[in-house]
């Protein structure tokens, strides 16, 4: 037969269209100019739209500066535009000022003009990298909104944000309770309930109205909405926003998100709670009432990595709040924290399931096998160490079915000569060909599918590594050998230009993982090849498996270099165990001489009889070759 020539030609036209594809892209990245012109621009932007705000602000202030309690003459000024909530400018409270409640954990700043959360600090973590000396704020500079439209009796639409609540700081052991109350009188109010306790992420927040029935219409909901502009907090802006989406939960336990792109909607029912997800960290508004309904938002403002660097996505919740019997009355928490699984597990409010570990098995490895296995050894052993031992006994694990499946390829190895000789005798036959080469796997006691389900069986806990590393947020700022940050890239070269697809900097990891794939495939491929024969109308699986060979490992070092350092590794040391595996089972384990000698014994028995699979698809084979003869006969 003639030797299979190694298709250079393939090859060449593959690196030629990637090379296009990179100089087309490169092309069209704007120049260093036009970057810091549209940088420049977006600033000055922004400046505008901050002194607008200012402007605004002491615009609204400066009337309510002048009132003075009891002085009826300009009470009745102010209800000609506020109406019933008038009262609430005439109080000493009705000034710009703040209250900060704050424990171990947290520090949240509430402002009387609005009674919502203007400042939201974790006191123990740090943006970008450790020793940063920046805390994560997941609210400042007016990032974030909560507002109520208030549609009044008299026919007006005011919006809680521009008015002035009544702050009352009280304490209860160790909880903190603030009242804030937008008063329309003395025992009429809008009241935003703070309860924050010693240590704890999770504050309690409750909204209720007291004697508004005849100050509020009531006749349909009061739309509650709330926005927030992300801030970057990791040193990878696209990594990050890449895990940057609104989740929500139906009260019926199940969650879903609104997705990935320029501009998604969602409008859900009977939610529980809504999620405002960045990639470690976390705003959640959760009801012990659910929502009736719900139009969730999200709209992504990282168009270009090289400029758009302060803020990721754009994410807003309207919600309509139902009167009852006159009132409203919501019992709801706020979280602001970490999206660490394990955090938010212990809520017992199914908060852990924003993190996105898969959907089916796949999800079922991470949250059975994968999470409790890695927080074991991470609890005793440093995180990087963790990560070798854990990918060890993973691999191991595997280690049965690797068995399994090159056992098979050295069975079909064996038998490649003889199916060979049979398709060389019926090579103008393709279907007494195929019939004759399942009688021999037959009659050889070998599945060619035995090589396949092994492999297939591994897949899964492959998919669930991918899901898990990226939101192992034990991993964050965590380090190991070069690498500062497990959860970040781990760059060792700085570059002074960006390369499409690539990014700025060269990964470590990423390139140690793919000089593993290489030589895996390089050591797996020879087998493969061996064991698949060319099959009549099929691709040459020998000539795509040489293109892979280099493939795979460049697909590594591209599309890893900005993937978080912690799951190169465990790719790195994955490829390097099995390597060690397949030598030892190939060199010391299995003997082809003996399998060759098993073969033939095998072929002097009985044939086992066939499975349900392989008898269907003899008697489909059987089918068509009567019915070709029976058409040959009528010609």
């Amino acid at each position: 037969m003639e030797e299979k020539k190694f298709d250079l030609n393939s090859i060449i036209g593959f690196v030629l269209i990637f090379g296009i594809l990179i100089w087309i892209m490169y092309q069209n990245q704007p120049s260093d100019k036009e970057i810091a012109a549209e940088k420049a621009k977006k600033e000055l932007v922004a400046k505008q739209e901050a002194q607008a705000k200012t402007d605004k602000t002491k615009t609204a202030v400066l009337p309510v500066a002048a009132v003075t309690p009891g002085d009826t003459v300009q009470l009745a000024q102010l209800q000609k535009t506020l109406g019933g909530f008038a009262y609430s400018a005439t109080l000493p409270s009705a000034k710009e000022s703040f209250t900060i409640i704050e424990n171990e954990k947290i520090k949240l700043k509430i402002a009387n003009k609005g009674g919502y959360v203007v400042e939201a600090t974790l006191k123990e973590f740090e943006r970008f990298e450790k020793g940063s000396k920046q805390l994560v704020e997941l609210i400042k500079d007016n990032n974030a909104n909560l507002n109520i439209q208030l549609q009044t009796t008299d026919n007006r639409t005011l919006n809680s944000k521009d008015l002035f609540f009544e702050p009352t700081l009280t304490k209860v052991g160790g909880d903190q309770i603030l009242s804030m109350r937008l008063k329309a009188g003395a025992n009429e109010f809008l009241e935003y309930k703070y309860i924050l306790k010693p240590n704890d992420y999770l504050v309690g927040f409750d909204i209720r109205s007291q004697g508004l029935n005849k100050v509020l219409n009531s006749s349909k909901p009061l739309d509650l909405v709330w926005d927030l502009k992300t801030y970057r907090n990791e040193k990878s802006i696209s990594y990050e926003n890449r895990y940057a989406e609104i989740y929500y939960s139906y009260e019926d336990g199940k969650e879903s998100y609104v997705g990935q792109g320029d501009n998604k909607e969602e409008t859900p029912e009977k939610v529980d709670y809504v999620a405002f997800k960045q990639h470690f960290f976390t705003t959640i508004l959760h009801t012990n009432t659910s929502f009736e309904k719900s139009k969730l938002v999200s709209q992504n403002l990282v168009k270009d990595e090289k400029i758009d660097t302060v803020f990721t996505k754009q994410f807003k919740a309207t919600i309509p709040l139902a009167f009852s019997n006159g009132e409203i009355d919501y019992k709801m928490n706020w979280y602001f924290g970490p999206s660490d699984y394990k955090v938010l597990k212990s809520y017992d409010k199914n908060f852990q399931k924003i993190i996105p570990l898969g959907w089916g098995i796949f999800g079922w490895i991470n949250k059975w096998i994968f999470i409790p296995l890695f927080g074991f050894l991470s609890s005793y052993i440093a995180y990087g160490i963790a990560i070798i031992i854990f990918t060890i006994l993973i691999k191991l694990a595997m280690s049965p079915i690797t068995y399994k499946s090159f056992l098979s390829q050295a069975k079909m190895k064996v038998l490649r000569p003889e199916i060979a000789e049979l398709g060389e005798k019926f090579k103008k036959d393709p279907m007494k060909k195929q019939q004759e080469t399942m009688k021999l796997y037959n009659k050889a006691g070998v599945n060619p599918m035995a090589g396949c389900i092994p492999a297939l069986i591994q897949l899964p806990f492959m998919y669930a590594s991918f899901q898990f590393f990226p939101s192992a947020f034990e991993l964050r700022q965590k380090s190991f050998l070069w690498a500062n940050d497990l959860s970040s890239f781990d760059a060792v070269v700085k570059l002074p230009f960006h390369i499409p697809l690539y990014g700025d900097h060269i990964s470590l990891f990423p390139i140690l993982a793919a000089i593993a794939i290489f030589f895996y495939m390089k050591m797996t491929s020879g087998d493969q090849q061996m064991a698949a024969p060319q099959q009549e109308g099929m691709p040459d699986m020998a000539k795509m498996m040489k293109i892979m060979i280099y493939v795979s490992p460049l697909m590594m070092l591209i599309f890893f270099n900005s993937y978080g350092a912690g799951l190169s590794l465990y790719n790195f040391i994955s490829n390097l165990i099995t390597i060690g595996i397949m030598f030892v089972i190939k060199n010391y384990i299995v003997d082809n001489d003996k399998i060759h000698a098993q073969i033939q014994e095998n072929k002097l028995k009985e044939p086992k009889k066939q499975g349900k699979f392989q008898q269907k698809l003899q008697e489909v084979m059987a089918q068509q070759e009567e019915a070709k003869k029976a058409q040959n006969k009528k010609k």
